[in-house]
């Protein structure tokens, strides 16, 4: 039994989270109201209630939810990237951004960053950190996973080229949710052109 009510709980928190996003998406996070993401969830407030305290812990929930699954995505690409340093790191970061509207669109993302910034000690800012963290992480890893194949000079601080890659594809992809005209294929055709002299300045002697 007790595996049977932790599986309803989690149904009924898949349900809620995705209520909401599809609603956030449709009218607008600010619009939607904690009754219609009930609604639609097919619970109660009050069981909404039991899950989220309000929106913007949902917003954090989907979040989390959006990068836990690009990470999962990522991993399989550490383990075993592709030869040369311009191509591991195109793949890796177009795992990411082609995951990056599933569950957000571009006013989500953009109100997760903001709410980021302007509440820095509260629990939404340091999990949208900490998350921030583990894909500069496994960019890192990625540089490193190279740098043990000859992919990447040895000797280089594999660590910081990864935060270097990082930092990059981040700025351009607040770039990205600021203008709500710019598309996918134009983020991606960008940081594609920054990324290529990155990998030709890092390359080892076996991709050289």
């Amino acid at each position: 039994m007790t595996g049977l009510r932790a599986k309803q709980k989690a149904d009924r928190n898949r349900r809620i989270l995705e209520a909401a996003t599809s609603l956030f998406r449709e009218v607008g996070y600010d619009s939607a109201r904690i009754e219609d993401i009930a609604e639609r969830a097919e619970v109660s407030v009050g069981t909404f209630y039991n899950y989220y305290e309000n929106k913007g812990d949902i917003l954090v929930a989907a979040v989390s939810m959006e990068v836990e699954e690009v990470l999962q995505s990522g991993k399989a690409i550490v383990e075993n990237p592709p030869p040369g340093p311009f191509e591991a790191l195109q793949a890796l970061i177009d795992q990411y951004f082609d995951h990056s509207l599933v569950y957000l669109n571009k006013e989500m993302w953009r109100t997760a960053m903001a709410t980021s910034i302007q509440q820095p000690e509260s629990p939404f800012s340091r999990r949208y950190t900490e998350l921030d963290k583990r894909l500069c992480d496994q960019v890192s890893m990625l540089v490193q996973k190279l740098q043990l194949r000859g992919a990447v000079t040895p000797g280089l601080d594999a660590a910081a080229v990864g935060q270097m890659a990082f930092n990059n594809l981040n700025m351009m992809f607040i770039e990205f949710v600021k203008d709500e005209a710019m598309t996918l294929e134009t983020l991606k055709e960008r940081v594609t052109r920054q990324n290529r002299p990155l990998a030709l300045l890092i390359s080892g002697p076996r991709t050289q």
